[in-house]
C-alpha cells in the first residue's frame, strides 16, 4: 500500500476496518464469479459430471446460467456469509496491515521509515500479511469453499454456515478439518498477494511517476485489473489444489502433494487452470471494487490512500 498526497495519515486500525469493509463489499458484487470459478475446479470429481460423464459447466457466464436456471439465482450466492466472514478478517489483515508492515521491514533493515520501498520490502511484507491472515481465517475459507462446491440433488452436508463449522471441528477435527488445506491456501494467498499487492503497489507507481495518468479512478482500474490478471495467472494451480484438497472427502488425499500429483494424473496439466476466466474476471473485478471503495472512503476523509 501507499498513501500519497495525505494530508491525514490513516491509522493502522483505520486501514483495517477500510480494507476489511471494502473486501466484503466486493465479494458481494462478485460473489458468483467466485462461485463459478469453485464449480468449474471441483469439475472432473463426481459432484462435477453429469450422468453421462460429460462436463456440467462450460465458462464462466455458461456456468452461471446453468446454476440459475436448475437450483436458482440464490445457489449463486451459497457461501456469501462465510465468505464476508473471512473478508472481514482476511482481507483486512493482508491489505490493511501491508503498509504498517512494509514500515516495520524499513526500520528492521534500514532503521529509517522514510526509506524508498524497494521490490524486496514489498513482497516480503505481502508474504507476511498473507501467511498470517490465512492462519487466522482459514476455517471460514473452509466452510466457504464448502458450501459453494455443494450441489444440487445431493444432500446438503450442512444446514448452515454455523452447523458448517460444528460438524467440522466435531467429525474432522480442529486442524485436519477447520484447518483443511492451510498449507496450500498459504502458498496460494502468499502468491496471489505478491501478485496482487505487489503489482498494483509497482504498476500505479509506475502510471504516477511517468504521468501517464493521475491520481484517480482510471489510474486505479488499470493498476487493480493487471494486478489481477497477474495473481491469477501465478496462483491458478494452487488455487485448484486447495480447493480440491478442502472440499475432498476424508481420506480421498493423503496430502497436498498426493492431491496435486492425483490431480494431474487423472485430468492433466490444463486441470490447473480450470476457473481460469472466472478467477481473473472475479479478481480483477474485486481488485477494482474493493480499490475503488478504499480510494473513495479516504479521499472523502480527506486521505487519499491507495493499497
Amino acid at each position: 500500500m501507499a498513501v500519497s498526497k495525505v494530508q491525514k495519515p490513516p491509522s493502522l486500525f483505520e486501514n483495517l476496518a477500510c480494507a476489511g469493509t471494502a473486501a466484503c463489499i466486493a465479494d458481494c458484487m462478485t460473489f458468483p464469479l467466485d462461485t463459478a470459478k469453485v464449480l468449474l475446479q471441483v469439475q472432473g470429481e463426481k459432484s462435477g459430471l453429469t450422468s453421462s460423464g460429460m462436463s456440467k459447466y462450460r465458462g464462466v457466464f455458461g456456468t452461471i446460467r446453468v446454476v440459475a436456471r436448475e437450483d436458482g439465482v440464490r445457489r449463486l450466492y451459497k457461501g456469501l456469509v462465510p465468505g464476508l466472514q473471512r473478508q472481514m478478517c482476511f482481507s483486512s489483515i493482508r491489505i490493511g496491515s501491508y503498509d504498517e508492515v512494509k514500515k516495520q521491514y524499513k526500520i528492521l533493515i534500514y532503521s529509517d521509515t522514510h526509506k524508498k520501498d524497494n521490490f524486496f520490502i514489498r513482497i516480503a511484507s505481502a508474504i507476511t500479511t498473507g501467511t498470517v491472515c490465512v492462519w487466522i481465517a482459514q476455517p471460514t475459507d473452509v466452510v466457504k469453499v464448502r458450501m459453494q462446491a455443494q450441489n444440487r440433488g445431493v444432500p446438503n452436508r450442512y444446514s448452515g454456515c454455523m452447523d458448517a463449522y460444528r460438524t467440522i471441528a466435531r467429525q474432522e477435527g480442529i486442524r485436519h478439518g477447520l484447518w483443511r488445506g492451510l498449507v496450500p491456501n498459504m502458498a496460494r494467498t502468499s502468491i496471489i498477494n505478491v501478485g496482487e499487492i505487489v503489482t498494483y503497489d509497482v504498476l500505479k507507481t509506475a502510471i504516477l511517476s511517468r504521468n501517464l495518468l493521475s491520481d484517480n479512478f482510471p489510474c486505479h482500474f488499470v493498476a487493480a485489473f493487471g494486478a489481477g490478471f497477474c495473481a491469477t495467472v501465478i496462483a491458478n494451480p494452487v488455487d485448484v489444489i486447495k480447493t480440491r484438497f478442502m472440499n475432498a472427502e476424508e481420506g480421498r488425499y493423503k496430502g497436498v502433494i498426493d492431491c496435486a500429483i492425483k490431480v494431474f494424473n487423472e485430468d492433466g496439466f490444463r486441470t490447473f487452470y480450470k476457473g481460469f476466466t472466472p478467477s481473473f474476471v472475479r479478481l480483477g473485478s474485486w481488485n477494482v471494487a474493493t480499490f475503488a471503495v478504499t480510494v473513495i472512503y479516504h479521499t472523502n476523509g480527506n486521505m487519499l490512500f491507495s493499497v
